[in-house]
């Protein structure tokens, strides 16, 4: 009698056998009788009896336990059990037994959550070559099983980490069921939300391992992203964009790809380590550029702003880099390209200037500034050829890098909106700019006039809100001089800006908004006007820079192309240098500003028109009807109200309301009224009553003239006088008869009038002693480098007048006549000498 025995917890080959010489035969072998089936092993007895005869009835429950416990109490059998249920999968994959591939899918699910050894490692790679051959198969039902099956093992953390597991594979596959595009649109939505969510599963089993950096190389970037931003274009929700702080853009994200889509992205890019941030971006610009989405770019907007709320703050800078190197390589691309790209850029330094930015924010103003450079030669260029759309697209890019610059200006912190303010204006092209100034020599004298333009309203938007502690700090030398230089430029849109530039750095408690243009205020008090008392830094500044900003303004003035917006602008000036900064003696500086303003348009040296005359007047009105009630002496007041009685009355032409008709305008104001006027004496008496310290107020205001006073932009007026001396009139001989004056009424006339003449020479010495004892030292100095000036200028005519056509010299001069060499000699005291040289 024959037995076996089978000893427990035997390997499966190792079966002993007690026998009387009967020849032993292999159990395992494919013959092997239904009674033998006792003898295979445990785990396959166990993985066999899950499986039941009609797969329609599902995973044997009961068996499926006594597996579960079977792993657990065995876990050095995890390998073979996957094995084993891996061989089956397959055979059942191959003969299309799908209800049996369900079953066993379930069952390996239920024991990867069920087993946490250290083992699992070697069950894990049956398991994921079980959901490979799943995602291979070209059915979609199995490929969303497998997917899910994925997802589920993701969400498992492992005791041990894998050193040799690789996700090549199944990135690759769930980024190609990502784009998947069968016919059935139902089957279709499905597949591509099972790759994205398989592409979740990847990025949170690899992004916490630090043995799987490999995911953030760029060919696996190159897959993963693109996938995303594809299934994220395929919203049909137009409200999907207005919120993008929410983490999905419907109820059931698990139902709708674009939000699941958008949610797997901002977990990507939230998971972005420091090093791994450029290789997450790059693909995001390819993929906008290969579907050709910067125009219109509202997706590419979408895209950005969810890349910033998602990454870290600390990375904003990375994001900003990037877009800045997209714009340099597609900086010959179409305007319209361009100017989606910048805006994206604003939209994305909106929210980058909230926190931390790095070092790029010189960065960002520089190349903004070079692409503004570049569209208006582009600009320039396509009005040559004829292309006016291209060229009006072109101002499309310009407004908004204007807008980009003054938007990312204005969110940055005091100390760095200075550093920025300084480094715009070093861009501004002047006629004495150094070499950080943008190259604008190619483009001409309207190019040049162009990028001054843009880059003043891109300085106006960055100023726009800057309060500085100090006006010392809002307006620092380095960048006053360059400011001032550019506001006496010939051109009356350039002055406009500069003056709102300084307004907006002027205006320190927000009351430029009050003032509404150039009029007569009835009741100052009622603006509200807020101001606190002048700082010592403000005092100070006044003390040094004082007399520049009264120059400007004077100079700025004198303008006979200024408009109405010009003199409104000069107005605000005025008033915002009272209200932030006037003391006593700015309060007399700017009276006699105000009056050598008044002097400049009734004396009209330099040939005003009419309109500009009566506007000057009209803005003299205007600020010392504003000045007399801020310091409130009631008889600087009753003076200043009689003289705007007097001109509403007899000279309405002379007032603020009526030059904004520019109708009915006299021909001449040589025969004005005195009383039209305001009165330096009467003015003086008024603030003397009243305390205040007024010799300075009897001295005219001139202003300090520069070494940049327009000499280089200016026609000179000698320029205009045609000098012709005779220097070799030899043939002209003057007759030097004595002529015996008649005594004539004339000579009697003046005669009589010499006396006058001596008593007018009196009263003008005393005046020059008056001023020199008076007089700041400022303008004494500025008034005799005046007189030098002129005096070099003289010289330098007669020079050039010298060489270009040498005098004649006593010696003679030689000529030819006929063949024969003569020699004329002219006496010295026949010589005739131009008179600037007698003296």
């Amino acid at each position: 009698m024959r037995r076996y025995i089978q000893v427990p917890r035997a390997e499966p080959e190792q079966v002993y056998r007690f026998n009387t010489g009967w020849e032993s035969r292999s159990l395992l072998s494919c013959g092997v009788c239904g009674c033998c089936g006792a003898f295979r092993p445990r785990y396959k007895r166990l993985v066999d009896n899950i499986f039941p005869e009609d797969p329609k009835d599902g995973l044997v429950k009961a068996d499926m336990e006594k597996l579960t416990f079977y792993a657990v109490s065995a876990p050095d059998k995890l390998d073979r059990i996957g094995k084993y249920l891996a061989e089956r999968l397959s055979r059942d994959v191959v003969r299309h037994r799908y209800g049996y591939v369900f079953i066993a899918m379930e069952a390996l699910d239920q024991l990867l959550m069920a087993c946490h050894s250290q083992s699992i490692n070697l069950f894990v790679e049956s398991f994921l070559q079980m959901v490979a051959k799943l995602l291979e198969s070209g059915e979609p039902e199995l490929q969303i099983l497998g997917s899910n099956s994925f997802v589920k093992f993701a969400n498992i953390e492992e005791d041990t980490a894998s050193y040799h597991r690789r996700y090549d594979f199944f990135v690759s596959q769930f980024s190609a069921m990502c784009h998947s595009y069968i016919d059935d649109l139902e089957s279709r939505t499905k597949i591509r939300i099972a790759g994205i969510k398989g592409i979740q599963g990847v990025v949170r089993k690899t992004v916490n391992d630090e043995l799987q950096t490999i995911i953030w190389e760029p060919q696996h970037m190159d897959k993963i992203v693109p996938s995303l931003l594809f299934n994220m274009q395929q919203t049909e929700d137009p409200d999907s964009e207005s919120n993008p702080h929410s983490v999905s853009r419907s109820a059931d994200k698990d139902e709708d790809p674009a939000a699941l889509a958008e949610s797997c992205f901002r977990e990507l890019l939230g998971r972005a380590a420091y090093g791994n941030m450029n290789n997450a971006i790059r693909p995001v610009l390819v993929h906008l550029d290969n579907h050709q989405l910067w125009d219109p770019n509202a997706f590419a907007v979408s895209c950005f702003k969810i890349t910033m709320y998602s990454i870290q703050a600390q990375h904003s800078h990375h994001v900003i880099q990037q877009i800045l190197r997209h714009l340099d390589t597609h900086n010959k691309d179409s305007p319209r390209v361009r100017a989606g790209i910048v805006q994206v850029l604003l939209e994305t330094v909106t929210i980058a200037a909230k926190g931390s930015i790095g070092p790029t924010v010189l960065e960002v103003f520089n190349t903004l500034l070079k692409h503004l450079r570049l569209s208006v030669d582009f600009e320039l260029s396509n009005e040559r050829v004829g292309a006016l759309s291209t060229s009006n697209d072109e101002k499309v890019v310009q407004d908004t890098i204007i807008q980009t610059i003054g938007f990312f200006g204005s969110s940055l912190p005091d100390y760095q909106r200075s550093e920025i303010i300084m480094f715009i204006m070093g861009k501004v092209p002047t006629f004495d700019a150094g070499s950080h100034a943008l190259d604008s020599s190619h483009s001409g004298e309207r190019g040049t006039r162009t990028i001054q333009i843009m880059l003043l309203r891109s300085l106006l938007m960055v100023t726009s809100g800057y309060k500085a502690k100090s006006i010392a700090a809002a307006l620092p030398s380095p960048f006053l001089e360059p400011i001032l230089s550019v506001s006496l430029m010939e051109d009356s849109e350039l002055r406009h800006l500069v003056l709102h530039i300084l307004h907006s750095l002027i205006d320190r408690h927000e009351n430029k908004a009050k003032l509404k243009g150039m009029r007569i205020i009835p009741d100052v008090s009622a603006l509200k006007i807020k101001r606190d008392k002048s700082s010592k830094q403000d005092i100070s500044f006044m003390k040094k820079q004082g007399q520049q900003l009264y120059r400007y303004i004077y100079m700025g003035c004198k303008e006979d192309d200024n408009e109405q917006k010009n003199f409104e602008s000069l107005f605000i000036a005025l008033l915002l240098i009272t209200i932030e900064l006037a003391n006593d003696e700015v309060i007399i500086d700017l009276i006699r500003l105000a009056l050598g303003i008044q002097d400049l348009a009734v004396s009209n040296e330099d040939n005003l028109p009419i309109y500009n005359r009566c506007a000057i007047l009209a803005l003299v009105a205007a600020y010392l009807n504003f000045l007399s009630q801020m310091i409130a002496v009631p008889a600087f007041c009753q003076h200043v109200n009689k003289v705007i009685e007097v001109r509403s009355k007899e000279a309405p032409y002379l007032l603020p309301e009526y030059i904004r008709e520019k109708y009915g305008l006299p021909k001449t104001l040589e025969t004005q009224d005195k009383s039209h006027l305001f009165l330096q004496n009467k003015i003086a008496d008024a603030l003397a009553g009243s305390g205040y310290n007024v010799d300075r107020l009897s001295v005219p205001y001139v202003p300090q003239p520069t070494d940049e006073d327009r000499i280089s932009r200016r026609k000179s007026v000698v320029d205009t006088v045609s000098i012709q001396v005779d220097l070799l009139g030899v043939s002209v001989q003057q007759d030097k008869t004595k002529m015996v004056e008649e005594i004539t009424f004339e000579t009697l006339k003046k005669a009589i009038d010499s006396q006058n003449l001596e008593e007018q020479e009196r009263e003008k010495r005393r005046q020059v002693i008056e001023k020199f004892q008076k007089a700041p030292f400022e303008e004494i100095a500025a008034q005799c480098e005046s007189k030098s000036n002129l005096l070099h200028d003289k010289l330098a005519e007669i020079f050039e007048l010298t060489i270009s056509r040498p005098p004649p010299s006593p010696s003679g001069s030689m000529s030819v006549a006929a063949g024969h060499v003569q020699y004329h000699s002219i006496p010295v005291y026949e010589m005739k000498f131009p008179d600037l040289c007698v003296y």
